[in-house]
């Protein structure tokens, strides 16, 4: 510079309150506790799991892991909690007896399709401090990152 002071330096403009894995997690914060008030008894991963099974039907653990953004070991065991409670089938696929085939049970479509009410309406709550335009910026930029 060319008045004497030096650059400021990282630690002088670094501000945690504006940075965005900060505000991610805080607005995720805020979102798990809304979902945990409406919906008790399942976690977010596995709420998703069980919403995508219902608007894609039956497919591969892989897959499903994929479409709900888990990795492998996340959805596994996630499915074997959904399946012990009786809320998924598992089946060997025809084609390839090493993949797992997925689908709801009768009680996980009816638990998943009453849930959705309260899905989004989570949804709602969440972005309720928004104005109905800057919720939809920001789930389009939101996608954008994805």
């Amino acid at each position: 510079m060319t008045d004497g002071r030096k650059p400021a330096s990282a630690e002088e403009t670094y501000e945690l309150d504006r940075q965005i894995g900060f505000l991610l997690r805080k607005a995720n914060q805020r979102h798990v506790a809304l979902f945990a008030k409406r919906i008790s008894d399942l976690t977010p991963p596995q709420f998703a799991a069980l919403a995508k099974l219902g608007k894609v039907g039956p497919t591969s653990q892989n897959q499903l892991g994929v479409m709900v953004a888990m990795d492998a070991a996340t959805i596994k065991g996630v499915i074997d909690r959904l399946n012990a409670r009786g809320l998924v089938a598992l089946s060997p696929d025809s084609e390839d007896r090493r993949r797992i085939i997925v689908s709801l049970t009768e009680e996980g479509r009816a638990l998943v399709g009453g849930l959705l009410p309260a899905a989004a309406m989570i949804t709602e709550e969440t972005l309720a401090p928004l104005t109905g335009r800057e919720a939809a910026t920001l789930l389009r930029l939101l996608a954008k990152l994805t």
